[in-house]
């Protein structure tokens, strides 16, 4: 009986290894197996990563919550139990992107958390409400269209230079 090598098979296999290992250092993107061992590992590593993100993202938004919290002479803790009892739900990290971008927003909230926290229950107050002015509505509107609509609308505004733009510059020359 004749032996079987499989090589095209094992050729095949190895080459795919070698393709993920790609850029590595040293022997561990050209010898199979470092390569294979190293794969193995990114990926172990790409897996608990993945999870870690989500935990290090809390940590920054709960940072920046506490530091615009102490502006407003409050600690984070007392802020978010305040919420908590005055119905709000508000999820850290639009608490976060509010406490950078809209911090008269931001005081309103903590002055319902510490309304709440002084009566010891749920107060029904208005909705708190997040006002933008026109320019950020129509930028926003901006921001999802496609480059070809972009130009269309440059067009309409008379931008001048607007077909050899880029979006970013686009954007920009609408705003």
């Amino acid at each position: 009986m004749a032996r079987v090598k499989g090589g095209s098979v094992s050729k095949t296999c190895r080459r795919k290894v070698l393709k993920q290992a790609k850029g590595y250092f040293g022997s561990k993107h050209r010898l199979y197996k470092t390569a294979q061992e190293q794969v193995f590992h990114s990926g172990a590593y790409a897996y608990r990563d993945r999870r870690r993100k989500k935990r290090d993202f809390r940590k920054l938004w709960i940072t920046r919550i506490n530091a615009a919290c102490r502006e407003n002479d409050i600690s984070y803790s007392k802020f978010i139990n305040g919420l908590n009892i005055a119905g709000v739900t508000v999820n850290r990290k639009m608490l976060a992107s509010i406490a950078i971008d809209n911090k008269e927003a931001f005081k309103e909230l903590v002055n319902v958390s510490k309304d709440a926290l002084k009566n010891g229950k749920k107060v029904v107050k208005e909705e708190v409400k997040v006002e933008t002015t026109k320019e950020k509505a129509t930028d926003n509107k901006y921001e999802k269209m496609t480059l070809a609509e972009l130009k269309a609308a440059a067009k309409e505004k008379g931008v001048k230079g607007f077909s050899s733009m880029k979006k970013a510059e686009l954007l920009e020359a609408l705003k």
